[in-house]
Formats: structure tokens, C-alpha cells, sequence
């Protein structure tokens, strides 16, 4: 058995009859690089031959009696895998938008907890004989990184590496007693006040810093405030916006890429880093939707960054190992380099502030209340929508993933995309998650389905900014207004009646002459 983090216990405990805790993945597959033709049976026999070294899905959740403590990862004994594995096809033509609905409505049905917390599904039916797999697993289970590892556990280098035929079963470790998780958690209740020291180490270790990672997001601030004048200031809530209220259990979902060499360009023309590029287009692109609905807040918008915070020898770890910090958007800045640079800048700062905090901290502080105590917490801040009355210090969550560079294979099928399905909560009902794959950033936009009805919107305006930037640093001229060849056939004059006819004439292929029939003899 293995015990759960806090942090881990917290995306648990935030579920309820809007929130899912479960993150998904997209791969696009092209099965015609398969050496035999690529199956819902083919990918089942490559899941089972390495399922030993798959733990995050072979292991279920067991509770500890009454929510004392946090619960634990144990072997699944009745492990089935045909249960986790799905076939579905997209109806109609495959289309982007019937791809997205169905995607859409999977991610948003929770997972079973009495089973190990994943299921992956094979999509068929997608534009030119492309296969999609998808794949949602709890976010107690893994983290980004960890993610990254999981999918290297799966794939290869070279598309001939052969599927066995007949894997063997997987083979579960000893049976979980009751009993044995009921003395742990008797024995973590009595260290509680220890962890709660701990905990309180921490945040005073954390507060003379606190201000400066909150308040990294905002263009005002003086430098001069106390560390309690920023956290009671009005200041460190983010602007409104449409997605910054309690969600619905619906969700709603629109994917992009754009080439990863022209966002190394970009980055290298101003000297900054793939991050900051990646935060300025989604300034950019939030800036644009927000000018259609509703208006630019004066004050930036602010993004909640995840970061890792693994530690050497925790490479392969599962479950998370993530740390946040809040950066600004500059939303409010329509120059998009001035908008890179502020990206920039308020990143460097929420950095040093990040890094000036224990690493440990939010672990320390996620394990001091018991899971009843967090569950029934998130329960009353869902049912009384506090998130429409109480606004957090940031509007949306940015996540970028750095996946592998190099073309990889699964049971054969060449990977060619990677798009992120990520989770929201009350008050923050929009996420946008990027991953790399082979050359390309793969955008994820999830957003609640009633806040944000014209996703799309955003998800195109991720190439258009990409392409303003490209424009602003000198990577690529300006695009012309028109066409050569649309402006040179307004400019032609019009022919008249008698000159299309000469000219039709002209045009028509001359008849050959008829050639005479040999005469027949009598």
C-alpha cells in the first residue's frame, strides 16, 4: 500500500455534482504505419503486455473508515481490463466538431471509484482513417510529468516493435485488510500535531513572500505594502470575466496546433523563453475573445501556471508533485510585444517569489486536514456558489507540458498529436493545456459549456497570434492585404459582347478535317 499525498487527496476531495478530478489526453494516431493492420484488439494485447509497469492502472483507491486520514493506492485484486477499455466511433463525417462533442461528453462523466481510476477509449471514424485514443485518468493518480512518463511507458521508437500475441495476465500483489489501514490512519491521528506543526512552519516561512507571488499578476502595486495590506487588498482578486463563476457539470472542448520551430522563432527574436511566448498568445488570444464579449477588464488578467516541483530521485514517482504560481496575461496591453514582455517580466517575478518558498509547503499544508473535513469543505463552497460572490487571485489556469521531440509509435500507429482534455473548478471554468508532440504545441481548451459557448473562437485565435507575433518580431513579413491575383482581375478591364465572342472563338480547339472514307468495292 501507498498513501496518498495531500495534494493527491485534493483532487479527490474536490469532486462533487459539477467537478470531475479526472484529466484526459487525446492522441491522434495514423495506424498506417502499422506492420499488421492496427486494432481495438492490437491496442488491447499492447496495454496487457505492459501493464506491470503501469501502476497508476492497476491500483484502486481505499478509503480510510469516517475520512480520518488520506487513503491509500492498493492493487486492484479483480483487475479486468476489458471494464477500462472502451470502442466508440465518431458519428457523421468525423468532423472537428463531432470529434469535440464526443470528447466533450466522456470527460465530463466521473470516474468509478471502486475500480482503478482510469479508462482509455478507441475512437474511430476520424477524418483521413486517422484513430483517436483517448484516455482519462484521475489527477490524484498523476501530474503532467508524470503523464509524459506514462505515455514513454507505452510507446516506442520504431514501429516495428512486435505485440505479443498472448500476454500474460496481470498478476495482483497481497490483499488490503481494513484493518491494517484503520491502525495507519490511528497512528497518523496521533502525529497530527506534529504534521500541524509542520504545516505551521511552513506558512511562516511562506508569508514574507506570500505578497510577492500574489501580487505578481498586478501592474499597481508599489513594492512598499505590508504582507497583510496585499492580502487584504481588493486588488489581489482577478478581474471578471464570463468564466469566473460556479460551473455546471457540462464541459465543452476545442483543441489546436501550431508548429513549435515558429514559436522558437518568435522566442528567439525577443530573447525569451517557449513559456512566455505560449503565456502572450493565450494573452492574446483571451484578449481578442474578451473584446467580443463583454470588453477588456482594465486590469490584466492573471493565469494560475502549475510547476514542478520533483526533486532528484523522484522522476518516476506517481501521483503529484506540482507547486503554482500566479503570472499576469496583460490582457490590457494591445501591442503584442509590449504584451510578451509583460508575460516576461511578471513570470521572472512570480519565479523568484515561488522559488523563495519551501517546496514542501504545499504538501505540508494539503496533510493537515483530514479528507471528510476537505470534502465537506469543496461540498459547501459548490452548493452555496461562493465562487460568484468571492473572486480568486487568477481567472484561468495555463498549463505547458514539454512532451518528446522525436516521432513515437503506439503498437505501431505513428503518434501525430497530443491534445490535453485538463480539469476545471468553481470560479475558474476555463483551463488551457499544451503539450508538445514531435514539432508541434498541441492546445486543450476546456471550458464550462454554458461560460464559454463559442470555444472555437479561442482555439482558432491561437494560430492568428502566433502569426501576429511572428509579424511583430521581424520573423516573418506582414501579410498583404490582397491577393496578386485577385487585384489584377479587378484591374482588367471588362470585354465587351463582341470581344468575348472573338475571344471565345479564338479560345475553341480548330476541328481537324474529316477525313474521307475509303471507297468500297462493288
Amino acid at each position: 500500500m501507498e498513501q496518498l499525498t495531500g495534494v493527491d487527496t485534493s483532487f479527490l476531495t474536490m469532486e462533487g455534482p459539477t467537478t470531475v478530478g479526472h484529466i484526459t489526453g487525446v492522441l491522434v494516431i495514423d495506424p498506417s504505419t502499422s506492420p499488421e493492420p492496427w486494432t481495438f484488439e492490437r491496442y488491447r494485447r499492447h496495454l496487457l503486455s505492459r501493464i506491470d509497469n503501469l501502476k497508476p492502472l492497476t491500483r484502486r483507491i481505499v478509503e480510510v473508515p469516517f475520512g480520518l486520514d488520506r487513503p491509500y493506492w492498493a492493487d486492484a485484486t479483480d483487475f479486468d481490463i476489458d471494464y477500462h477499455l472502451r470502442h466508440v466511433a465518431v458519428p457523421g463525417d468525423g468532423s472537428r466538431d463531432a470529434v469535440a462533442e464526443l470528447v466533450s461528453r466522456i470527460h465530463s462523466r466521473p470516474l468509478d471509484r471502486q475500480k482503478p481510476l482510469w479508462e482509455s477509449y478507441v475512437v474511430e471514424g476520424l477524418q483521413d482513417g486517422r484513430i483517436g485514443i483517448l484516455t482519462k485518468i484521475h489527477h490524484a493518480a498523476i501530474d503532467g510529468i508524470s503523464g509524459v512518463e506514462l505515455l514513454q511507458t507505452l510507446v516506442d521508437l520504431d514501429p516495428e516493435v512486435p505485440v505479443p500475441e498472448d500476454p500474460p495476465p496481470f498478476q495482483p500483489g497481497d490483499l488490503t485488510s481494513p484493518d491494517d489501514v484503520l491502525q495507519r490512519a490511528l497512528m497518523t491521528l496521533a502525529l497530527s500535531p506534529v504534521r500541524m506543526a509542520r504545516a505551521a512552519i511552513a506558512l511562516g516561512k511562506t508569508l514574507p513572500v506570500l505578497g510577492d507571488l500574489l501580487t505578481a499578476a498586478g501592474p499597481t502595486s508599489t513594492g512598499s505594502e505590508s504582507t497583510m495590506d496585499l492580502i487584504s487588498s481588493p486588488r489581489l482578486s482577478a478581474p471578471s470575466t464570463p468564466f469566473n463563476k460556479a460551473i455546471g457539470p457540462h464541459r465543452r472542448w476545442a483543441y489546436a496546433s501550431v508548429p513549435l520551430d515558429e514559436v522558437k522563432a518568435v522566442k528567439n527574436a525577443v530573447g525569451l523563453t517557449v513559456n512566455d511566448v505560449v503565456l502572450g498568445i493565450v494573452g492574446g488570444v483571451l484578449r481578442r475573445w474578451l473584446e467580443e464579449n463583454g470588453g477588456i477588464p482594465e486590469r490584466p488578467l492573471a493565469a494560475m501556471v502549475p510547476l514542478s516541483v520533483r526533486k532528484e530521485g523522484q522522476e518516476n514517482a506517481v501521483g503529484n508533485f506540482v507547486s503554482g504560481t500566479v503570472a499576469t496575461l496583460a490582457t490590457h496591453l494591445d501591442d503584442p510585444i509590449a504584451r510578451l514582455e509583460a508575460v516576461h517580466d511578471g513570470m521572472r517575478v512570480a519565479k523568484e517569489s515561488h522559488n523563495a518558498i519551501p517546496a514542501d509547503m504545499l504538501t505540508d499544508l494539503t496533510q493537515v486536514a483530514p479528507p471528510a473535513v476537505s470534502a465537506l469543505a469543496a461540498r459547501l463552497i459548490a452548493s452555496t456558489k461562493l465562487a460568484d460572490r468571492v473572486g480568486l487571485p487568477f481567472n484561468v489556469v495555463v498549463s505547458n507540458v514539454p512532451g518528446p521531440p522525436i516521432p513515437l509509435y503506439l503498437a505501431g500507429a505513428k503518434i501525430e498529436a497530443n491534445f490535453p482534455v485538463s480539469a476545471i473548478v468553481d470560479g475558474v471554468g476555463l483551463n488551457i493545456t499544451v503539450q508538445s508532440t514531435n514539432g508541434m504545441l498541441d492546445f486543450g481548451f476546456v471550458s464550462d459549456r454554458d461560460q464559454v459557448p463559442d470555444l472555437w473562437t479561442m482555439a482558432d485565435s491561437v494560430a492568428v497570434e502566433l502569426a501576429d507575433l511572428m509579424v511583430a518580431t521581424g520573423v516573418t513579413e506582414a501579410r498583404k492585404p490582397a491577393k496578386k491575383k485577385a487585384a489584377a482581375k479587378k484591374a482588367r478591364p471588362k470585354k465587351k459582347p463582341a470581344q468575348k465572342k472573338a475571344a471565345a472563338k479564338k479560345a475553341r480547339p480548330k476541328k481537324k478535317p474529316a477525313q474521307k472514307k475509303p471507297a468500297q468495292k462493288k
